[in-house]
This record gives C-alpha cells, sequence and structure tokens, in this order.
C-alpha cells in the first residue's frame, strides 16, 4: 500500500506539472505575438518594466519564458539591461499566481470540475479554430487533476499522525536558526533536482496542510525554491552570451538578496502573514486552507516588498552584474562566426523560439549588405593587393553566411518539431524561404568579387562610361538591401515592399539599357569583347542579386502577415 501512494504522490506532482506546462505553452501561443509588442512597447521606465514583467509572467504562467523573452529584446537592442532587470522584478511577482492558483485547488474538492473541463477541453481541440483554448483548458485541467490527487493522497498518508514523519521534522529545533537554513537548503536543492518551482510549492503545501511541518519550515522551503529556481537559469545560461548571464546573475542577485533580509526579519514578517491570513504560527491544529493561503501570502509579500526595496537600485545592480561578468572580446569580433540571438543552453519555450529566430534572420540579411558594401569599394581600389585583401575577406564572409543558413535552418526545423500555433508555423515557413534567399544575395556578392577580383590582374580596365554604369548599378542595389534592412525591424502597420519593387523595376531598366549599349559599344571597338564580358557579368550579377532581395522581401510581408 505505501509503494502505491508513493507512485500516487510522484504521478500526481507528473500531472501538476505536465499541466502547468501545457496551459504555459497553450497561453504563450495565444497571445505570445500581443505580449511580445507589449513588452517592448510598455518598459519606458523602471516601474512600467515591472508592471509589464508581472503582467507578462502572469498571463502565461511562466517567468521563465518572460525572461528569455526579455534577454532576446536586450540583444536585440529593443531593451537596456536595466529595463530587462526590471522586468526580471515584475516577472517574480506575477510568478507568485502559481502559488494563488494552487492554495484554492487546496482549498475544496476540484475532481467535480475537473472531468466538464476535460470534455470542453477536447471538444474545443477537435474544432480547429479553439484549438489553442482547448489546449488551455487541457492543461488546466491536467494541473487541476494533479492538485486534487495530491490533496487527496496527503489525506490518505495521514502526515499529521504518522509517527515517522512527526519524528522527522520534530527533531529539528523550531527557534534554530541551523534549522531554517537547512530547510531553505532543501528547498533549493529539491526545486533544482525536480525543475519546478510549482511542484516543491505543492509539496511544500502538502506538508503545512496536514499537520507534519510547521510553517515557519515550511516558508523556509518557500524561500529556498526562490533560489533553486534562479540556480537552474543561471547554469543554463552559463554557454549562453554575455547579456543572457548578465540577466540571470541580476536574476539570483534579486532572489538571493529578498532571502537574506527575510532571514533577518524572519519571525516578525512570519507573524505578520500568519495575522493578514488569521492563523497563529505557535498552534498545533491549523486549518489546511488557510495554511496554504499563508505560504502564497508569504510568496507574493516576499517579491513584492523585495521590488520595492531594490527598484530604486537598479543601475547599481546593472553595475554590480557587468562587473562581475565582463564582455568577453571574442564575442565582439566580427570575424568570428557565432549566432547572436540563437544561443544554446539558455532554456527556451517555442513561442520564444521563433522570435529568436526572426533576429538572428535580421542579423543575417545585415551581414549580406555589408558584404555588399565591400563589394562596391572593391570596384573603386586601385591596389590590387588590397583588392585581393579585399576579396578574401568578403570570402570568408560568405563562408559565414552558408554556416549561418545552416545553422538557422537547423534550428528553425527543431522548432517546428514542437506544437506551435498556425501563425508560427507560417512564420517558420516564411522564414526558412527568407534565410534560402539571404544565402543566394550572400552568393551574389562573392559572385561580384571574384568578378572584380579577375578585372584587377588584368591590363585592360573599364571605360570611365562603364565605371560610372557599374556605379550607379550598384548604388541602386544598395538602397534596395537598405529598404529590406529597414523592413527586418519596421512595425507592421508601416511595412511596405513599394520601394523596393520600384527599384527592381529600375534595375531591370537599366540593365536592358546597358546590355544594348554593350553590344553597340563592342561592335564600334570602343573596349574590347573581353572587357566587355567582365563588365556585363558585373550588371548581370547585380540584377539578379536584386531579384532575390524582392524575393527576401516577399517572404518578410508573409511573416508579418501572420502576426
Amino acid at each position: 500500500m505505501s509503494v502505491l501512494i508513493i507512485f500516487k504522490l510522484l504521478g500526481s506532482l507528473a500531472l501538476l506539472m505536465f499541466g502547468m506546462k501545457s496551459m504555459s505553452d497553450s497561453l504563450q501561443k495565444l497571445a505570445g505575438p500581443q505580449l511580445r509588442h507589449v513588452l517592448g512597447a510598455m518598459t519606458t521606465n523602471r516601474f512600467t518594466g515591472v508592471l509589464t514583467g508581472m503582467l507578462v509572467t502572469a498571463s502565461v504562467q511562466s517567468s521563465t519564458a518572460t525572461t528569455v523573452m526579455t534577454v532576446s529584446f536586450v540583444n536585440a537592442g529593443l531593451l537596456t539591461l536595466a529595463q530587462a532587470i526590471s522586468v526580471i522584478m515584475g516577472a517574480n511577482i506575477g510568478t507568485t499566481l502559481t502559488a494563488w492558483i494552487m492554495s484554492a485547488g487546496f482549498s475544496f474538492n476540484i475532481s467535480d470540475f475537473v472531468y466538464p473541463a476535460f470534455l470542453l477541453g477536447i471538444v474545443l481541440i477537435y474544432m480547429k479554430k479553439y484549438r489553442i483554448i482547448g489546449d488551455f483548458i487541457f492543461g488546466l485541467s491536467f494541473l487541476l487533476l494533479g492538485l486534487g490527487t495530491l490533496r487527496a493522497t496527503g489525506i490518505e498518508m495521514n502526515l499529521g499522525n504518522n509517527p515517522s514523519v512527526l519524528a522527522f521534522f520534530s527533531s529539528f529545533d523550531p527557534d534554530s536558526f541551523l534549522t531554517t537554513l537547512t530547510f531553505l537548503l532543501l528547498g533549493g536543492v529539491l526545486t533544482f533536482c525536480v525543475q519546478s518551482s510549482a511542484a516543491v510549492m505543492a509539496i511544500t503545501m502538502i506538508l503545512c496542510s496536514t499537520g507534519a511541518l510547521p510553517i515557519y519550515q515550511g516558508i523556509a522551503l518557500v524561500m529556498g525554491e526562490n533560489i533553486g529556481t534562479t540556480i537552474t537559469s543561471n547554469l543554463a545560461a552559463l554557454s549562453a552570451n554575455t547579456q543572457a548571464r548578465r540577466a540571470a546573475l541580476a536574476h539570483l542577485f534579486f532572489n538571493v538578496f529578498g532571502v537574506v533580509w527575510a532571514l533577518i526579519f524572519f519571525r516578525p514578517f512570519i507573524n505578520l502573514v500568519c495575522d493578514i491570513v488569521g492563523i497563529d504560527p505557535s498552534a498545533q491544529s491549523q486549518s489546511p486552507i488557510r495554511l496554504s493561503f499563508a505560504l502564497a501570502m508569504f510568496h507574493t509579500l516576499f517579491n513584492v516588498i523585495n521590488t520595492a526595496i531594490l527598484i530604486g537600485f537598479i543601475p547599481q545592480i546593472e553595475r554590480i552584474v557587468c562587473w562581475v561578468i565582463k564582455s568577453k572580446e571574442k564575442e565582439t569580433d566580427n570575424n568570428e562566426f557565432k549566432l547572436r540571438y540563437i544561443q544554446g543552453g539558455i532554456m527556451r519555450t517555442p513561442e520564444i523560439a521563433v522570435l529568436q529566430a526572426q533576429r538572428e534572420v535580421g542579423v543575417y540579411s545585415n551581414q549580406t549588405q555589408n558584404m555588399f558594401s565591400l563589394v562596391v569599394k572593391m570596384l573603386d581600389e586601385t591596389d590590387s593587393t588590397n583588392a585581393e585583401k579585399a576579396f578574401e575577406y568578403i570570402n570568408k564572409l560568405e563562408d559565414q553566411s552558408d554556416k549561418m543558413e545552416i545553422e538557422i535552418a537547423h534550428y528553425l526545423e527543431d522548432v517546428s518539431n514542437y506544437h506551435l500555433s498556425d501563425e508560427s508555423k507560417a512564420k517558420v515557413r516564411a522564414m526558412i524561404r527568407m534565410i534560402s534567399e539571404i544565402e543566394s544575395v550572400g552568393d551574389s556578392c562573392f559572385n561580384l568579387a571574384r568578378t572584380l577580383r579577375h578585372y584587377h590582374t588584368t591590363k585592360e580596365k573599364f571605360t570611365a562610361e562603364q565605371v560610372e554604369n557599374v556605379r550607379r548599378m550598384m548604388s541602386l542595389v544598395t538602397e534596395s538591401l537598405t529598404e529590406l534592412n529597414a523592413m527586418m525591424s519596421v512595425e507592421r502597420e508601416h511595412l511596405s515592399i513599394d520601394r523596393i519593387a520600384e527599384l527592381e523595376e529600375e534595375i531591370n531598366s537599366l540593365r536592358n539599357n546597358l546590355k544594348d549599349k554593350n553590344i553597340a559599344d563592342v561592335d564600334n571597338h570602343v573596349y574590347s569583347y573581353r572587357i566587355s564580358t567582365m563588365y556585363i557579368d558585373l550588371i548581370s550579377e547585380c540584377e539578379k542579386l536584386a531579384d532575390y532581395i524582392v524575393n527576401v522581401a516577399e517572404a518578410r510581408m508573409m511573416l508579418y502577415k501572420t502576426i
């Protein structure tokens, strides 16, 4: 019988964790794009940043998702590190909603409500239009079923009257500071091991509500849970970039600071919480419902007070984390291939991964413009040695371009294996087309550089008119690339492909005119056939490049139509 109870306990925790994850994923799919716009628009100062982090985390039920989203915005230059710290503070407040949901689940028998919810959820899932809402209800149902089973299992275990359990907890001196530190450490270790602060909170509520664990030790476990959840994110960010590690360290600093002052005022603070809830912390017999509410109340007050204390010291926190984690020189080395926003090690959710991929595609597009600017300089180069160096650098950038396409494509393939919303699936398809066309732009830049390299090794040179014509063509392509990269960050209501289409028509017309004139010039012996082939190769390759730019822009338009 004891083995069966243990399996019921572990199984109910698994149901709870699965329900939390399913609910969080569906909420992100349901409101992800809007939440990303809110996160970017509402962080004008530290107070709105805290409010934004709180609302977003309460909406998606995942402080990890909010933190990862915030880090990606910092990397994209849409948020400063100081703004990100304020959002992370708000995320700590928003995540306390989970404890209140659990305490409500311990308040009454929720099994009667779970099965109708399952029925409603499966009906909505089969109605394709409302599938995401159905996924959310299904996840919530699993969460509530896990809580209900956990509550019933706790009652069945009768921990409050189990001599072994009571003897174990009574072996700790309730008035000892060492006991508080022991349970704090235990809470941190448990959270790190099970990778779920919700599961540890549920276990704590079971132990306290059955009378097995005194409220003081239960709250020490909750404090340890706050530390444990930040250790996970810091370990995950070890292989990530500097800004990600700084944000994770700021999260750790926030919670460690909170635990320190909470330990200093431990007894008075808990007594205040118990007074608010209406229980006597020293009484032997307590209301299970009120005990679970006391844990939720502590979790909320702890994070609210901690935020109120630290919100005025965000610049100082920023300086501390920047001092501890210094920028690596290799991260700013443009010659080294490394993706900027798609980082290994950071905990991600599929919807946030799509956002990171969008940022990386923007970087990819910018790199091709840098390649083309080098091609333009190569045209005007008079020293063949310098021209050779420029070609070698373009060749290296083209090799990086190929690697970027492969890495981003693999990343998008991995993301597409998850259960994404229809909008995100459309975005993935659009981005796959974009990176393919951007890679073609890079190939065209390399082809132009190769032709110019050959040109600089010949004795015969272009006429002044030919040079001017190639410059004119490259100027139009440069403008088209500039318009394309502006599209990568522009708000969707201002998105337009019109100017790129106009430039493509101008380039086509110029190409046709120059090809016709080239035939006439060769017939009139203005220049040799050999130099004319290099001249037309440059003109034709520029026209191909412009076509690829139009293809990328069209895919970008499709990407924004899904938002």
